[in-house]
């Protein structure tokens, strides 16, 4: 219901009847397009009581209204604005007066130019490809649904409603720390640790607390674009360094630091975004010497770490020697799908207290009903056993998606089989510009919206993230005989 107190103004002083004040003032409403045709008014006692007028008053002015066919009555228990208005005619009112938002005001704002807007969906595509997510189909809807359900009870809303814990609830910090601390070495106390609405928050939160305007931030070409965008975002200046198989070139690292002034870096060790690529161990090595040697502040981002086909995983460097140096950034996003934001940081306390003061102004609380369902299935080993299934799916679903890539597409792309995570990387040969392809490929059903890296943006060729784990085998082939149809071999 409209502020009817806020909108009208009553002047019990003047010599106009107030009654035609009302109904004049209603009249102008509907003429502004905020009172629209068949829209209900209040009853004239409630609106009697909001006015601080007596209720013959509004039926006076009601009834007015109604004589001049502004307003229509059910039985005087109703009141509606008349869909067949006079003076003007009846289409003028299909909508609301012209709005104020139409036209761009004269305020000055970023425009984030620096930001790629992601590609939209087209109505109902038989297949997407996409930058790399789970399968939701295999995702325990009914567990999670009974756990949710569980604690959606009036005694835990009226307990985590007075609480902040505005860097992750007790339970899912004391639970993830055991979980990291198991799967990937790192021995941290939950003093160490910070819950985040997705990794995307926790790059950003981490990024903000130590970048100021004109700071060189260290990133590999080509690098995760959202984290670019970010550091751009904060008014760092880019330096690049190359990705070869054995991931980032630490060599050229090393030049960098020399070279510059690096106020942080930024690295995915495992499944390199967008590459796919594994850091080498030995690169590892010689890294975390550079990162203690030069004091160098590090965002390590791990977001699909859970997944490995091929080998037993390289920890990562936060579990290394690096005097508190590393900022360990990872994700459960990429096991329960992206539907459930959820990511975490690892870093000193005193850091990860700013990051809390940080993100208390954009963000006061955490998801204490999600974090409380997955900390239960954490606890109860099932979200292991989760991980386990997708590991195995996803593991036969790559080797599926890359011989049957290699076999028919072999004219079309080149590609590295990636020893886990969920995309493939596919760089495609330069007789078929990727731009056109994707084009032709969403006319025959198929939406490829992994992120492209085209050619001409800084880049020497076309390439494109495959993300093959939400695929099963007739969804694949189908997006391998599209692509085969649309680019037929010369």
């Amino acid at each position: 219901m409209l502020p009817f107190k806020t909108l009208l103004k009553i002047d019990k002083n003047s010599a106009e009847a107030v009654f035609k004040q009302l109904a004049s003032q209603l009249v102008l409403l509907i003429q502004k397009g905020i009172l629209l045709p068949d829209m209900q008014l209040p009853s004239t006692r409630l609106l009697a009581a909001d006015l601080d007028l007596h209720r013959k008053t509004i039926m006076a002015a009601y009834n007015t209204l109604i004589a001049e066919d502004w307003l229509i009555s059910k039985e005087r228990k109703e009141y509606r604005v008349s869909t067949l208005l006079p003076i003007i005619k009846p289409r003028t009112y299909a909508s609301k007066a012209k709005s104020s938002y139409k036209a761009e005001p004269a305020i000055i704002f970023d425009g984030m130019e620096h930001v790629p807007s992601f590609p939209q969906i087209n109505a109902n595509p038989k297949v997407i490809i996409d930058d790399g997510f789970p399968d939701v189909n295999i995702f325990p809807v009914e567990r999670v649904s009974a756990e949710y359900k569980r604690l959606l009870t009036h005694q835990t809303l009226k307990k985590t409603n007075t609480s902040w814990n505005i860097g992750g609830s007790p339970v899912i910090k004391e639970t993830l720390t055991s979980f990291l601390n198991d799967t990937r070495g790192l021995n941290i106390e939950t003093e160490n640790l910070m819950v985040t609405r997705g990794a995307q928050m926790a790059i950003y939160l981490a990024a903000s607390l130590i970048i100021r305007p004109g700071d060189k931030v260290l990133v590999t070409d080509t690098s995760f674009f959202l984290a670019d965008a970010v550091f751009r975002q904060l008014g760092a200046q880019l330096v690049t360094v190359p990705v070869d198989h054995e991931g980032a070139d630490v060599d050229a690292i090393a030049d960098a630091l020399e070279n510059n002034n690096i106020k942080l870096l930024y690295i995915i060790p495992h499944h390199h975004h967008p590459t796919t690529v594994t850091m080498s161990s030995e690169r590892r090595a010689k890294l975390l010497e550079l990162i203690r040697t030069h004091r160098l502040a590090v965002i390590e981002d791990d977001y699909d770490y859970d997944f490995q086909y091929q080998y037993s995983p390289y920890l990562p460097l936060a579990s290394g020697s690096h005097d508190g140096h590393v900022i360990y950034i990872g994700s459960l996003t990429k096991v329960l799908g992206s539907n459930f934001r959820l990511g975490y940081m690892i870093a000193t306390p005193g850091f990860l207290q700013s990051a809390v003061k940080l993100k208390m102004l954009i963000d006061l609380r955490s998801d204490a009903l999600m974090e409380g369902t997955v900390a239960s299935l954490m606890q109860s080993g099932e979200f292991s056993r989760f991980i386990m299934k997708a590991n195995k799916l996803y593991g036969y679903r790559c080797d599926y998606a890359s011989n049957l890539i290699t076999n028919e597409l072999g004219h079309l792309v080149e590609f590295k089989k990636p020893q886990g995570g969920m995309a493939l990387w596919l760089k495609f040969n330069e007789n078929y510009p990727l731009s056109g392809i994707i084009n032709k490929a969403s006319a025959s059903g198929l939406q490829l919206v992994g992120v492209p890296y085209l050619k001409g943006k800084d880049l020497a060729y076309d390439a494109i993230r495959f993300g093959f784990a939400s695929l099963n085998e007739h969804e694949l082939e189908f997006a391998v005989e599209v692509l085969k149809k649309i680019t037929p071999s010369k």
